[in-house]
Parts: C-alpha cells; sequence; structure tokens
C-alpha cells in the first residue's frame, strides 16, 4: 500500500505540475502575443519615425538650399539698392545745378530785358531827334522815322 500511496501521490503531485505548466504555458503564450504586438507597434514607430526623420532631413536640404538662395538675393537687392542711390545722387546733383542755371539764366534775362527796353526807350527818341522831317520830302513820310520800335516787341515779348 505503500508503493500505491507513492504513485497515487505522484500522479497527483504530476497533475499538479502539470496544471502549474498548462497555467505557466498560458502566462507564456499570453506574454509573447504581448510581446510581439508590442515588438510589432515599436517597430512600426521606429519606421515612421525613420520616414519622419527622413522627410524633415529632406526638409532641411531644401530650406537650406533656400536660405542660401535667399541671402543671394538679398545680396544682389542691396547692390541694386546701392547702385540706385547712388544714381539717385548722381541725379539730384544733376537737377540740383540745373535749376542753379535756370534761375541764374531767368536773371540774366530780367536783366537782359531791362537792358532792351532802356535800348529802345533811348534809340526811338535817339532817331526821332535826328531824322526831322525833310521839308521836302515826298508825301509818302508824313512823320519821322523811329526806327522799328514794333518789332522790337518780338525780342522783348518773347524774353518776357
Amino acid at each position: 500500500m505503500k508503493v500505491k500511496k507513492m504513485i497515487k501521490d505522484l500522479i497527483i503531485r504530476l497533475q499538479e505540475e502539470a496544471n502549474d505548466e498548462a497555467t505557466h504555458k498560458g502566462w507564456c503564450d499570453t506574454e509573447l502575443s504581448t510581446n510581439a504586438r508590442t515588438r510589432k507597434e515599436k517597430t512600426e514607430a521606429v519606421e515612421t519615425l525613420h520616414a519622419q526623420a527622413d522627410q524633415l532631413e529632406a526638409s532641411l536640404a531644401k530650406l537650406s538650399q533656400e536660405l542660401v538662395d535667399l541671402t543671394k538675393a538679398v545680396a544682389e537687392l542691396e547692390v541694386a539698392i546701392s547702385e540706385a542711390t547712388k544714381l539717385r545722387s548722381e541725379e539730384k546733383a544733376k537737377n540740383e545745378k540745373t535749376i542753379a542755371d535756370a534761375k541764374e539764366a531767368q536773371t540774366a534775362v530780367a536783366q537782359a530785358l531791362v537792358v532792351l527796353r532802356e535800348f529802345y526807350a533811348k534809340a526811338g527818341e535817339a532817331t526821332a531827334l535826328l531824322l526831322q522831317g525833310d521839308p521836302q520830302a515826298p508825301p509818302i513820310f508824313d512823320s519821322p522815322y523811329q526806327g522799328m520800335q514794333a518789332a522790337s516787341g518780338g525780342v522783348v515779348g518773347m524774353l518776357e
């Protein structure tokens, strides 16, 4: 009986071990499936992050090139602005000189008008005194010649 009892105990112990083993196997299967799912999720996350990193590197390269292009464009614009400023300064100086010349010319024209008016006023009187009517002059000349006073209005008129 002792042997029977030992065999029974052994059977009970083996059944308990089988139950423990089945429980442990169930736990292991659950853990393996959880680990497989987690590994798959992490692998997908890593692939997504690699794709994002590649995309960001491409964006960085593109933005770096744009920065180089824009820096070059800014430099070209600065040169163009400098040239335009220089040309504007030259034009301004030329315009100021032209304005000064025009003011001098205006003053000279005003002085010329004064001189011409005085000249024609004196010339009209002088010729009137010099050219007295000849008592034997033909009847065509009914008044003494005083120069071309009316024609002088053309020069004076033009200057005015």
